[in-house]
Order: C-alpha cells, then structure tokens, then sequence
C-alpha cells in the first residue's frame, strides 16, 4: 500500500494535480499549478525560444561543463580520490542545473542522445559520492578534513541543486539514480545536524526549497521538518564562516527569525530562494507566521527596492540590496538568476493565495528581467542585467561563476509551469502563451488550449472542454498593466471580477470557449519622485513589455533624445527584426526615436542603451 501510494503521488506530481504528500501535512495553497509536461507550447514568441533551448542553450552548457571547464572532470578526480579541483568551491551546482534544464527539455522533447549523456553524467556524479552520502567535489578534493567548518561555501546549495535535479530526472525518465545520490545526501546532512544534534546556516540557501521536493517524491516527514529546522535556524547567531572571515548577517539573511522579517536585505538570490523555501513549508505546515513575513518583504520589495523590469538587486558591491528607492540604471546589478528567482516566489506565493497581483510581477520579471538573460541565438548570457549601457556591457559564452546561464538553461523549459492552475473548485489561466494541455480533474481528462498573439496583442481565445461537468469556475486573469478589455464566454460578456481574475460561471457545461481582447497601447511609466535617478525621466511600456532605446536605432538622435509630454507613437511589426517584434518610433527628423523591447538589447552591433528617457513635461 505504501508503495502503491507513493506511485500515485509522483504520477499526480508530473501530471500536475494535486495530492498532499502526507495527509498530517494538508497544504494551505489555494490552487496548484499544472505541470509543464502536460502543457505543450505552440506559441510564436515562446516556441522559437524553447527550440534555441533545446539546440543552442542546452548544448553550449553541456559543451562548456564537459570541454571547455573542469566542472564534470571534478566528478571524475573526485571518484578516483586524485587530482586538482578546478574552478570554484559551488561549481558542482552548475552541473546539477544543467542536468535539470536536461530532465525538463527531455519531458517537453524525448531525446534518446541527450538521455544517454545525462545518464554519463549521473553515472560520474553517483560515483564521486562518499561511503557516508556525502558529496561535494570541492571539499573531496581538497580535503575531506574541512568539509562542514564553513557555512558559506555552499555544500547544502550544491546539494540543493543536486536534490532538484533528482526530482527532475525521476520525473522526466522514471529513472532515480540521480535522485538516490541526493537522498543519501540529504540522509548524511540529517546525520549531524537537527534539533538535539547541530546548528547550521546555509551560506546560500536553496537546500529548503530542494527539501521539500524531496519530500513530494517520498512522502518521508523528515525531509520536510529538516527543511523548517534550517529556516528556523536564522536569526540566532549560529551563522558562521570558520575561520575564513567574518560572517555578516544581513548578507546571509540571517539578522532575525525569519518569521519576524519586513525588510529584504543582502545578496538578492539568495533571498529569493530563502523565500521559496519559507512559501513551501509554510504551505505544508500551515505556518501563517512565514506567510504574515512574506507578505510584508513582497510589499517591501515591489514597492521600494524593484526594476521596471522586475529586476531586483541593484549593487554588485553585494549582488542585492541596499537603501529604498536606491535604483541607479548604468550601475545596476539585476543579476539573472535573481529575475528567475521572483518568478519562483511570486507562482508560490498566487498558489498561497490565489491573487493575480503575483502574477504580475511574475510576467514582469519573466518577460523583462530573466528574458534578456539570454540571446535570441541561445548560446550567450547575461549575468548582470544594466537599464543603461554605454555599448561595452554584453552577453557572454559562459561566466567563471556561471549560475546564470545554468539557471537560464533550466528555467526557460519550464515555463509551462505558469500558465494554468487547478483549485478545488476552479480551472485558473496565469499566462496568456499559446498551447494545448489535457489535465486530471475528478478522474476525467480536461482540455485547455490558448490560441494568442501575446505579447504583441491583447487578443487570447481560451478552450476548455470535457466529457464530464466543468470545474465550477474559469478563472482568467486579467493583467495589472491592462486597463481596458473585454471578455466573453461563449458569446456572453463577463464582468465579475475578483483578486485581479475574471470570474466565468461555468454553470455545467462540458465546455466553453472564453475570447479576451485587451486594449494594449503605448504607455510613458514615471518612476517614484524617491528614486532620485529616474527624476525627469520616463520609461516605455506596451502590455507586458518594457521598452529601450538602443543607439544603433537611434545613431542622430541618441544622446540628446527626450520625449515630448504627449507623445505619439507609431507601433509597427517586424518580422524580420530581432525574431519578429513591434517596434515603436515617435517623433520625427534628428528628434526621431525608436524603441525596442528590453529583452531584445544587445542583440546586434554594439552600442549605446537606455530604459530611463529625459522627459519634457
């Protein structure tokens, strides 16, 4: 029966319904996003970038681990106990995203080639494990005696990732080797460290939100109370470096119980996955203490401390945070990873609440910050991500520290992810992005598909449709930037609104056809009078898009450029642009400007760029 329950648990898991994983442990979410590998997307903007996943972004990170670094070659000293460790102590991590961005690539494309090379890989990581669990080519290496003296050198992050990948791969191909080698991870962590045993930080957090995974794909309580206990953990002084240098606090996140938090301070990513892990335990142990604690660190950081592009992370002195409204352009941080990151926090955080206002965000950031994180080629990558360029800030092949582009390469195969949503009583529609997807409701098979231009017009046609009686609702969100649409539900207008959704009765049918047009015009954005750099400035945006000037563009009119007080701009669509966008040109003869979206810069000759324009009122 135990195993027979487990079974269902995980084919729930991949399939996307929901299923607690431990009845002692019912989940608070509101709703439950559907899985990406039931979703297949067929959209013109997202499927040529999935296709340069799959044949560019996938294969440069393979090529730069196995040839061009010593990242895989760790694994293979580490196994035979001889030879140098090359590269930085949290490298591992970036073979366990790629395997990752690999697992969710083979769930949305099988490929027996890439298989056969992730099980190379799994078979070299498996064997650099020790007799005890433990993992980490670094410590391994370089001296097993040290291993566990410094809680910033990223063991429990590695092992995160490592665990991430596991859950992945099992879901992807059945198969648990990977998973297995995390597990024993996991198991040697809990060995020493737990209430009664250890106190431990984590430098760099990400091991919560991975313990959590573990425990869906096992049903083992333990996982999911080590989780909590490393949450827990913050706030009382255990923090610290060894001897290596001193442990500072509002760097690690680790200034207060983070349960009392208000304020987002420190290295962004970090904080993003700190987040993540408070969301999923407070889901799984109704924790409304971590809830009431995000609550108030959302509203700090879109409020006061968040890009336009929902970019976060303004200082490279510590890739994150410093005072309010500190948001300089030139100079800005936005590390990629980091505008993955409040993807992941603000889809935890609608699935806690059932509010679209997190989705917004999460559209901002996914369709601005973590975009332009990659290439229209695939194959190079922003780590820090500017509102403004002097023309000597580009994408790069890889990065010694390479977080970025490991994280783009598990990222973009799963943005299925965020397009629908289940809840008891309702089928939820997040992201306006073309596909066709057939889930579990009640035992019966429901199809949904999205037939859309998005993000280049408002228009989406939205089917679902079933043998048996509908969920009693449709829920359609209808985005923050919109300010004008209409909807209808097979022929009639729908006007209820609620947290930001569209409310479709579905009365009993086995099938409805919703068509939504949103008015999508040009729109001049003025910062906040505290964010003392964008004074006098505007921004563009049109839908979900923020747009830049870019010099190439603008060769005459570049450095003196403003915009008039009531500008009018002509929208136009260019196939064969940057992979097919709507430009946008106002003004006319040497006070001509054009713009493009952000996500699309740095994609031609180089040069100048700006977000943030001089506005004359």
């Amino acid at each position: 029966m135990k195993t027979q329950s487990l079974l269902l648990m995980l084919l729930a898991t991949i399939l996307g319904a929901h299923t607690p994983a431990n009845a002692n442990n019912p989940s608070m979410k509101q709703l439950h996003h559907v899985d990406f590998a039931r979703v297949h997307i067929n959209d013109a903007f997202w499927g040529p970038r999935l296709e340069k996943h799959r044949t560019a972004t996938l294969p440069t990170c393979i090529d730069q681990i196995e040839n061009k670094t010593g990242r895989m070659h760790n694994f293979v000293n580490a196994a035979k106990h001889s030879g140098k460790h090359s590269g930085i102590f949290f490298d591992d991590s970036d073979v366990y995203k790629a395997l990752e961005g690999i697992a969710y690539a083979l769930a949305n494309h099988p490929d027996k080639q890439l298989e056969a090379k992730a099980d190379e890989w799994i078979d070299k990581i498996a064997a650099a494990q020790q007799p005890d669990g433990y993992i980490n080519t670094f410590y391994t290496l370089t001296g097993l005696q040290n291993r566990w003296t410094n809680m910033d050198h990223h063991e429990m992050y590695c092992a995160g990732h490592l665990i991430e990948a596991g859950v992945a791969y099992l879901q992807a191909t059945g198969k648990r080797k990977l998973l297995d080698v995390g597990q024993r991870m996991a198991d040697h962590m809990m060995s020493f460290l737990g209430v009664g045993k250890g106190h431990w930080v984590p430098g760099h957090e990400e091991i919560e939100l991975a313990l959590v995974k573990l425990y869906g794909v096992t049903g083992q309580q333990c996982y999911l109370d080590f989780a909590n206990f490393l949450l827990e953990q913050r706030g009382h002084g255990y923090g610290s470096t060894g001897k290596a240098r001193q442990w500072k606090p509002i760097y690690y996140q680790d200034e207060m119980p983070v349960r009392e938090m208000s304020v987002i301070n420190g290295h962004a990513v970090r904080a993003m996955y700190l987040y993540c892990g408070m969301a999923d335990v407070a889901a799984l142990k109704n924790d409304t203490g971590y809830v009431n604690a995000m609550n108030r660190l959302w509203n700090n950081v879109t409020q006061r401390k968040m890009y336009i592009t929902g970019g976060i992370g303004s200082s490279a002195h510590n890739e994150g945070f410093t005072a309010d409204f500190d948001l300089p352009n030139k100079e800005a941080y936005c590390e990629t990873c980091a505008s993955v990151g409040m993807v992941y926090w603000n889809e935890r955080m609608n699935e806690l609440t059932g509010d679209a206002k997190y989705v917004d965000i999460l559209e901002r950031s996914m369709y601005n910050g973590a975009l332009a994180g990659v290439s229209l080629s695939g194959d190079r990558f922003f780590y820090v991500n500017p509102l403004e360029s002097d023309g000597n800030h580009h994408r790069q092949a890889w990065y010694g520290c390479a977080c970025c582009p490991s994280q783009i390469s598990r990222f973009l195969p799963s943005i299925g992810n965020y397009i629908y949503a289940l809840s008891d009583h309702a089928l939820w529609v997040n992201l306006f992005i073309g596909n066709e997807a057939t889930v579990k409701v009640n035992g019966a098979d429901v199809k949904l598909s999205i037939t859309t231009g998005y993000p280049w017009t408002g228009r989406a046609v939205i089917t679902v449709s079933s043998a048996q009686p509908l969920p009693e609702e449709l829920r359609i969100r209808i985005p923050g930037w919109c300010k004008s649409y209409k909807l209808t539900a097979d022929g009639r207008e729908v006007s209820k609104l609620d947290k930001g959704y569209a409310v479709i009765a579905t009365r009993g049918a086995r099938s409805i056809k919703a068509e939504l047009s949103m008015a999508m015009p040009v729109e001049l954005d003025k910062a906040d009078d505290r964010v003392s750099q964008d004074v006098g400035k505007r921004a563009v945006q049109r839908g979900p898009l923020v747009y830049c000037m870019e010099q190439t563009d603008n060769k005459v009119s570049y450095d003196e450029a403003s915009l008039p007080a009531t500008p009018k701009f002509k929208e136009s669509y260019k196939k064969n642009l940057l992979g097919g966008i709507v430009e946008l040109k106002t003004g006319s003869g040497n006070k001509a400007i054009t713009l493009i979206p952000y996500y699309a810069w740095d994609n031609r000759e180089a040069g100048k760029m700006r977000v943030w324009i001089d506005y004359n009122k």
